[in-house]
Protein backbone atom coordinates (compact mmCIF):
# COMPACT_ATOMS: atom_id res chain seq x y z
CA UNK A 1 0.00 0.00 0.00
CA UNK A 2 0.72 3.35 -0.75
CA UNK A 3 1.63 5.88 1.89
CA UNK A 4 -0.43 8.38 1.01
CA UNK A 5 -3.61 6.34 -0.21
CA UNK A 6 -6.72 5.12 1.36
CA UNK A 7 -9.14 2.55 1.67
CA UNK A 8 -12.58 4.16 1.93
CA UNK A 9 -14.23 0.81 3.09
CA UNK A 10 -12.29 0.52 6.37
CA UNK A 11 -14.55 3.08 8.83
CA UNK A 12 -11.32 3.87 10.24
CA UNK A 13 -11.33 7.53 10.52
CA UNK A 14 -8.35 9.90 12.38
CA UNK A 15 -7.09 12.90 12.40
CA UNK A 16 -4.20 15.65 13.00
CA UNK A 17 -5.61 18.84 14.69
CA UNK A 18 -2.58 21.53 15.40
CA UNK A 19 -3.28 24.67 16.45
CA UNK A 20 -1.76 27.41 13.84
CA UNK A 21 -0.31 29.77 16.41
CA UNK A 22 3.00 29.20 15.40
CA UNK A 23 5.13 26.71 12.95
CA UNK A 24 4.83 23.32 13.30
CA UNK A 25 7.80 21.69 15.29
CA UNK A 26 9.67 18.27 16.43
CA UNK A 27 6.78 17.43 19.10
CA UNK A 28 4.34 18.12 16.27
CA UNK A 29 5.82 16.11 13.73
CA UNK A 30 5.76 13.05 16.38
CA UNK A 31 2.04 13.76 16.82
CA UNK A 32 1.26 14.17 12.73
CA UNK A 33 3.22 10.91 12.39
CA UNK A 34 1.54 8.80 14.90
CA UNK A 35 -1.94 9.87 13.81
CA UNK A 36 -1.04 9.39 10.15
CA UNK A 37 0.84 5.57 10.33
CA UNK A 38 -2.28 4.28 12.76
CA UNK A 39 -4.67 5.89 9.83
CA UNK A 40 -2.51 4.47 7.21
CA UNK A 41 -2.07 1.32 9.14
CA UNK A 42 -5.96 0.58 9.52
CA UNK A 43 -6.04 1.16 5.95
CA UNK A 44 -8.11 4.45 6.64
CA UNK A 45 -8.99 8.13 6.21
CA UNK A 46 -6.82 10.93 8.05
CA UNK A 47 -8.23 13.97 8.17
CA UNK A 48 -6.52 17.68 8.91
CA UNK A 49 -8.15 19.87 11.46
CA UNK A 50 -6.70 23.84 12.14
CA UNK A 51 -7.78 24.23 15.78
CA UNK A 52 -7.88 27.73 15.01
CA UNK A 53 -11.05 28.26 17.69
CA UNK A 54 -8.98 31.34 19.36
CA UNK A 55 -8.54 33.69 16.13
CA UNK A 56 -6.69 36.57 18.88
CA UNK A 57 -3.61 33.29 19.30
CA UNK A 58 -3.29 32.34 15.64
CA UNK A 59 -0.16 33.40 13.95
CA UNK A 60 -0.18 35.05 10.73
CA UNK A 61 0.80 32.38 7.80
CA UNK A 62 1.28 29.35 9.94
CA UNK A 63 -1.79 27.79 9.07
CA UNK A 64 -0.56 27.95 5.82
CA UNK A 65 2.99 26.69 6.78
CA UNK A 66 1.58 23.83 8.87
CA UNK A 67 -0.38 22.34 5.52
CA UNK A 68 2.89 23.38 2.91
CA UNK A 69 5.04 21.18 5.87
CA UNK A 70 3.07 18.42 6.30
CA UNK A 71 2.97 17.79 2.66
CA UNK A 72 6.54 18.27 1.89
CA UNK A 73 7.18 15.47 5.24
CA UNK A 74 5.01 13.25 2.92
CA UNK A 75 1.83 13.60 5.02
CA UNK A 76 -1.49 14.50 2.55
CA UNK A 77 -5.39 14.48 4.01
CA UNK A 78 -7.69 12.78 2.89
CA UNK A 79 -10.54 15.46 2.58
CA UNK A 80 -10.83 19.15 2.93
CA UNK A 81 -9.28 20.74 6.22
CA UNK A 82 -11.96 21.99 8.46
CA UNK A 83 -11.64 25.62 10.18
CA UNK A 84 -12.40 25.49 13.93
CA UNK A 85 -13.23 29.48 13.98
CA UNK A 86 -15.78 29.17 10.95
CA UNK A 87 -18.03 26.76 13.32
CA UNK A 88 -19.19 28.83 16.31
CA UNK A 89 -22.75 27.81 15.04
CA UNK A 90 -22.24 24.56 15.68
CA UNK A 91 -20.91 24.87 19.43
CA UNK A 92 -23.35 26.90 19.75
CA UNK A 93 -25.88 24.43 18.80
CA UNK A 94 -24.21 21.68 21.45
CA UNK A 95 -24.16 24.44 24.64
CA UNK A 96 -27.71 25.13 24.28
CA UNK A 97 -28.86 21.05 24.06
CA UNK A 98 -26.59 21.05 27.28
CA UNK A 99 -29.49 23.38 28.69
CA UNK A 100 -29.48 23.54 32.53
CA UNK A 101 -26.05 21.45 32.94
CA UNK A 102 -24.60 24.97 31.87
CA UNK A 103 -24.12 27.73 34.60
CA UNK A 104 -22.48 31.32 33.68
CA UNK A 105 -19.40 31.49 36.56
CA UNK A 106 -17.83 34.76 37.37
CA UNK A 107 -14.84 33.67 39.02
CA UNK A 108 -11.32 35.15 38.19
CA UNK A 109 -8.28 32.80 38.59
CA UNK A 110 -6.72 34.50 41.31
CA UNK A 111 -10.46 34.23 43.35
CA UNK A 112 -10.42 30.29 42.32
CA UNK A 113 -6.83 29.82 43.72
CA UNK A 114 -7.71 32.08 46.53
CA UNK A 115 -10.94 29.69 47.53
CA UNK A 116 -8.68 26.42 46.83
CA UNK A 117 -5.85 27.29 49.21
CA UNK A 118 -1.87 27.25 48.40
CA UNK A 119 -1.31 24.05 48.25
CA UNK A 120 -3.91 22.69 46.04
CA UNK A 121 -3.75 25.80 43.64
CA UNK A 122 0.48 25.40 43.63
CA UNK A 123 -0.51 21.71 42.10
CA UNK A 124 -1.18 21.21 38.51
CA UNK A 125 -4.50 19.85 38.97
CA UNK A 126 -6.78 22.74 40.44
CA UNK A 127 -10.34 21.64 40.21
CA UNK A 128 -12.77 24.67 40.10
CA UNK A 129 -14.35 24.68 43.56
CA UNK A 130 -17.97 25.12 42.33
CA UNK A 131 -18.52 28.67 43.40
CA UNK A 132 -21.21 29.77 41.32
CA UNK A 133 -22.62 26.40 40.56
CA UNK A 134 -25.60 28.03 42.28
CA UNK A 135 -25.75 31.57 40.97
CA UNK A 136 -23.06 34.54 40.85
CA UNK A 137 -22.62 36.72 43.57
CA UNK A 138 -24.36 39.88 43.08
CA UNK A 139 -22.46 42.50 40.79
CA UNK A 140 -20.53 39.72 39.22
CA UNK A 141 -20.08 39.58 35.43
CA UNK A 142 -19.81 36.13 33.56
CA UNK A 143 -16.37 35.47 33.04
CA UNK A 144 -16.78 32.01 31.45
CA UNK A 145 -19.94 29.19 30.96
CA UNK A 146 -19.16 25.91 32.50
CA UNK A 147 -20.77 22.76 32.88
CA UNK A 148 -22.07 21.00 35.94
CA UNK A 149 -20.21 17.45 36.15
CA UNK A 150 -21.78 14.71 38.48
CA UNK A 151 -21.31 14.97 42.42
CA UNK A 152 -18.91 11.89 44.00
CA UNK A 153 -21.32 8.72 43.78
CA UNK A 154 -23.63 10.46 41.13
CA UNK A 155 -23.73 8.52 37.65
CA UNK A 156 -21.00 9.43 35.27
CA UNK A 157 -18.93 10.57 38.43
CA UNK A 158 -16.28 8.45 37.25
CA UNK A 159 -14.63 8.60 33.79
CA UNK A 160 -12.86 4.99 32.77
CA UNK A 161 -11.65 4.09 29.31
CA UNK A 162 -9.02 2.47 27.65
CA UNK A 163 -6.28 3.75 26.39
CA UNK A 164 -4.33 1.80 23.47
CA UNK A 165 -0.99 2.55 24.31
CA UNK A 166 -1.76 3.49 28.52
CA UNK A 167 -4.24 0.46 29.13
CA UNK A 168 -6.98 1.35 31.59
CA UNK A 169 -7.68 4.92 33.01
CA UNK A 170 -9.93 6.34 35.57
CA UNK A 171 -10.48 10.11 36.97
CA UNK A 172 -12.88 11.42 39.21
CA UNK A 173 -14.81 14.49 37.63
CA UNK A 174 -15.45 16.29 40.39
CA UNK A 175 -12.21 16.10 42.25
CA UNK A 176 -10.78 15.67 38.95
CA UNK A 177 -11.35 19.08 37.10
CA UNK A 178 -14.57 20.25 38.69
CA UNK A 179 -17.13 22.42 36.68
CA UNK A 180 -15.19 23.16 33.59
CA UNK A 181 -15.38 25.69 31.15
CA UNK A 182 -17.06 25.54 27.49
CA UNK A 183 -17.23 28.90 26.32
CA UNK A 184 -14.59 31.89 27.93
CA UNK A 185 -16.03 35.43 28.79
CA UNK A 186 -14.37 36.71 25.49
CA UNK A 187 -16.61 34.67 23.43
CA UNK A 188 -13.96 31.82 22.27
CA UNK A 189 -15.08 28.43 22.84
CA UNK A 190 -13.14 26.19 24.93
CA UNK A 191 -11.23 23.21 23.50
CA UNK A 192 -13.17 20.49 25.27
CA UNK A 193 -16.31 21.27 23.56
CA UNK A 194 -14.84 22.55 20.01
CA UNK A 195 -12.98 19.11 19.91
CA UNK A 196 -15.99 16.90 20.84
CA UNK A 197 -18.42 18.37 18.33
CA UNK A 198 -15.90 18.63 15.74
CA UNK A 199 -15.04 14.80 16.49
CA UNK A 200 -18.30 13.41 15.90
CA UNK A 201 -19.02 15.68 13.26
CA UNK A 202 -16.22 14.34 11.03
CA UNK A 203 -17.07 10.81 11.92
CA UNK A 204 -13.28 10.09 13.76
CA UNK A 205 -13.49 6.62 15.61
CA UNK A 206 -9.68 7.11 16.53
CA UNK A 207 -7.70 9.70 18.09
CA UNK A 208 -4.15 9.19 18.37
CA UNK A 209 -2.63 12.48 19.80
CA UNK A 210 0.21 13.32 22.49
CA UNK A 211 0.04 12.35 26.10
CA UNK A 212 -0.12 15.74 27.47
CA UNK A 213 -3.95 15.73 26.55
CA UNK A 214 -4.65 12.12 28.45
CA UNK A 215 -5.74 14.52 31.15
CA UNK A 216 -8.82 16.14 29.31
CA UNK A 217 -9.70 12.69 27.90
CA UNK A 218 -12.34 12.09 30.50
CA UNK A 219 -14.03 15.35 29.68
CA UNK A 220 -14.13 15.35 26.24
CA UNK A 221 -15.88 11.70 26.88
CA UNK A 222 -18.41 13.04 29.30
CA UNK A 223 -19.33 15.66 27.14
CA UNK A 224 -19.70 12.98 24.25
CA UNK A 225 -22.49 11.26 26.57
CA UNK A 226 -24.12 14.43 27.34
CA UNK A 227 -24.81 15.07 23.85
CA UNK A 228 -25.43 11.70 22.57
CA UNK A 229 -21.87 11.54 20.73
CA UNK A 230 -19.79 8.18 20.22
CA UNK A 231 -16.91 8.31 22.33
CA UNK A 232 -13.78 7.54 19.46
CA UNK A 233 -10.92 4.92 20.44
CA UNK A 234 -7.67 7.01 22.29
CA UNK A 235 -3.99 6.62 21.77
CA UNK A 236 -1.83 8.75 22.94
CA UNK A 237 1.87 8.74 22.74
CA UNK A 238 4.80 10.35 24.58
CA UNK A 239 5.66 13.82 23.88
CA UNK A 240 8.57 15.47 23.00
CA UNK A 241 10.88 17.78 25.97
CA UNK A 242 13.27 20.18 25.69
CA UNK A 243 16.67 20.52 27.41
CA UNK A 244 14.92 21.15 30.86
CA UNK A 245 11.66 18.60 30.47
CA UNK A 246 9.37 20.68 29.35
CA UNK A 247 7.10 19.61 26.89
CA UNK A 248 8.21 21.24 23.26
CA UNK A 249 5.50 24.27 22.51
CA UNK A 250 4.73 27.25 19.65
CA UNK A 251 4.33 29.52 23.19
CA UNK A 252 7.81 28.30 24.31
CA UNK A 253 9.11 29.44 20.59
CA UNK A 254 10.08 25.50 19.76
CA UNK A 255 12.35 25.70 16.88
CA UNK A 256 9.89 25.06 13.46
CA UNK A 257 10.95 21.99 11.38
CA UNK A 258 13.57 22.60 8.95
CA UNK A 259 12.89 21.57 5.25
CA UNK A 260 15.91 20.48 4.26
CA UNK A 261 16.62 17.57 5.92
CA UNK A 262 13.02 16.32 6.05
CA UNK A 263 13.85 12.32 6.17
CA UNK A 264 16.78 13.07 8.91
CA UNK A 265 13.65 14.32 11.15
CA UNK A 266 11.47 11.79 10.00
CA UNK A 267 13.83 9.13 11.42
CA UNK A 268 13.82 11.78 14.77
CA UNK A 269 10.34 11.51 14.94
CA UNK A 270 10.17 7.71 14.57
CA UNK A 271 12.35 6.85 17.90
CA UNK A 272 10.45 8.96 19.96
CA UNK A 273 7.58 6.68 18.71
CA UNK A 274 9.46 3.26 19.21
CA UNK A 275 10.10 2.92 15.60
CA UNK A 276 13.92 2.64 14.51
CA UNK A 277 14.40 3.52 11.00
CA UNK A 278 18.19 3.42 10.15
CA UNK A 279 17.82 4.66 6.71
CA UNK A 280 15.68 5.53 4.31
CA UNK A 281 16.94 7.56 0.95
CA UNK A 282 13.64 9.42 0.23
CA UNK A 283 10.17 9.94 1.95
CA UNK A 284 8.57 7.77 0.46
CA UNK A 285 10.96 4.62 1.08
CA UNK A 286 10.78 5.98 4.45
CA UNK A 287 7.21 5.68 4.83
CA UNK A 288 6.93 2.16 3.25
CA UNK A 289 9.50 1.25 6.04
CA UNK A 290 7.66 2.73 9.04
CA UNK A 291 4.36 1.61 8.28
CA UNK A 292 4.33 -2.19 8.64
CA UNK A 293 6.25 -1.40 11.94
CA UNK A 294 3.67 0.58 13.28
CA UNK A 295 1.31 -1.88 12.67
CA UNK A 296 3.47 -4.65 14.69
CA UNK A 297 3.50 -2.08 17.66
CA UNK A 298 0.39 -0.76 17.73
CA UNK A 299 -2.32 -2.64 15.80
CA UNK A 300 -4.23 -5.56 17.59
CA UNK A 301 -2.93 -8.93 16.80
CA UNK A 302 -4.77 -12.45 17.07
CA UNK A 303 -4.07 -14.53 19.75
Amino acid sequence: MQAGASQPGSGYVGRFAPSPTGLLHAGSLVAAMASYLDARAHDGRWLVRMEDVDLSRTAPGAAESILQTLAAFGMHADDEVLWQHARSTLYAAALQKLGGEVYPCGCSRREIADSIGPAISAALAQPYPGTCRHGMAPGKAARAWRIRVPCIGEQDECIRFVDRACGPNTQHLSSGTGDFVLLRGDGFWAYQLAVVVDDAAQGVTHVVRGMDLLDSTPRQIYLQRRLGLPTPHYLHIPVVLDAHGRKLSKQDNAPALELGSVVEQLSIAARVLGLEINRSESVAQFWQKALPMWAARYLPHPP
